[in-house]
């Protein structure tokens, strides 16, 4: 399911990285500076959500189990956060050097997932209340993390409503 949600996730952060800006702005007909105010604002109610209820936020995010690969990418891979990563990225290099920046950040993010089920499986039995608690503390830290990033994404926004 993971490799499945990443071919989907690295197909949609492609196409975004070709189309770039051009996306919102002819095929949309909205501004992207409303793109990274809204995907600012969702981003800052879901690093809200996690900060005030913990890993339990992440659950009511998910969709149905039977779309599990749609439902990894899509809230968890495709976001705000990461379709303007996409965006920058295709700015910046050529489609070829796009396609392999994006390649590789979604194959480091496999294996770090892959690592952290692997410990969590190792220690999950012997200490699961210690380790329920060290991921519930790493998701109110990452929280933070994501918080700034939509407050940033805001502010970039803001930025290019007023010109700047």
């Amino acid at each position: 399911m993971l490799l499945r949600a990443s071919l989907i996730a690295g197909v949609c952060f492609f196409v975004v990285a070709l189309l770039g800006e051009a996306l919102f702005e002819d095929l949309l007909q909205v501004r992207y500076a409303a793109f990274l105010l809204f995907g600012g604002a969702i981003f800052l109610l879901v690093g809200l959500r996690m900060v005030f209820q913990g890993p339990d936020a992440i659950l009511k995010v998910r969709g149905e189990p039977e779309h599990l690969a749609g439902s990894i990418a899509m809230p968890f891979l495709i976001g705000p956060g990461t379709v303007n990563a996409s965006i920058l990225i295709g700015r910046e290099l050529n489609p070829l050097g796009a396609a392999a920046v994006i390649a590789s950040a979604l194959v480091l993010s496999m294996i770090g997932v892959l690592a952290v089920k692997a410990l969590f499986d190792g220690v999950r039995s012997r200490n699961a209340k210690l380790i329920q608690r060290y991921v519930d503390i790493v998701g109110r830290i990452s929280a933070l993390i994501v918080g700034s990033i939509a407050v940033e994404m805001m502010l970039s926004g803001i930025d290019r409503w007023q010109g700047r």
